[in-house]
This record gives C-alpha cells, sequence and structure tokens, in this order.
C-alpha cells in the first residue's frame, strides 16, 4: 500500500502528469514521468503516483487486482524519485492476464524507457 502522502487524487495532478510528463511505453503499460522541476509540481513536497485502469480492461475484480498489484510495485521504486515529482500509469487492456512477475517487467521496463527520455 502506498502511503496517502503519496496517493494522487487530483484530476489536476494527472492531467498535469499525463501532458507534461515524459513517457515510458511497454506492451501493457504506459508510465508518465514528471520531474519535480516542473512548474506545476513546485507547490508539493512529497512524490505523487496515480493509477489509470480503465474499465476495457475486465470488471471490477481484475481492475482492483491490477491496481493493487501495481502500488506494490511503486512503493518499492517510490524512493528513485525525488519529492515533488509525479507518475501516471496507465494500464492498458492487454494487461488482463498478466502474472505478477510479468508486470514487474513491462514496469521496469517502461520506467526505463521514461527515464532515458528524461535525460
Amino acid at each position: 500500500m502506498l502511503p496517502a502522502q503519496n496517493r494522487m487524487r487530483s484530476s489536476g495532478d494527472f492531467r498535469a502528469t499525463i501532458k507534461h510528463g515524459v513517457r515510458g511505453k511497454a506492451s501493457s503499460l504506459m508510465l508518465h514521468l514528471q520531474s519535480p522541476g516542473d512548474a506545476e509540481q513546485a507547490d508539493q513536497d512529497s512524490t505523487l503516483v496515480g493509477f489509470v485502469v480503465p474499465k476495457t480492461v475486465g470488471n471490477a475484480v481484475v481492475r482492483n487486482r491490477l491496481t493493487r498489484q501495481l502500488r506494490h510495485l511503486m512503493r518499492e521504486r517510490i524512493e528513485d524519485l525525488n519529492a515533488g515529482g509525479s507518475v501516471v500509469i496507465r494500464v492498458f487492456p492487454s494487461a488482463r492476464g498478466r502474472t505478477y512477475d510479468e508486470l514487474r517487467a513491462d514496469l521496469d521496463k517502461a520506467w526505463d524507457r521514461a527515464a532515458r527520455a528524461r535525460g
């Protein structure tokens, strides 16, 4: 479980991170990574993480299971981000049948691609 201070709740935060963040794509998800130096992120002191899991992925049970697994994976990586940054993970329907290890590999791949794009 992510600490409450790290959960993204505001639609404005989601919108800003998706619009201004760098992207990293894997087969089952897209990661949007926004650095703390960006204009709209200057006022927060903790890293925010949000998840977008649309209904096309599956029913509520499937969506909640994927969200829980990704939340746990992000908890391990939260120290890799500087305070004030934000991450949004968009899940694709292809994630439906993925195992935990496959999700971890996809997240690592997307994370590496976003980090390379950020420089």
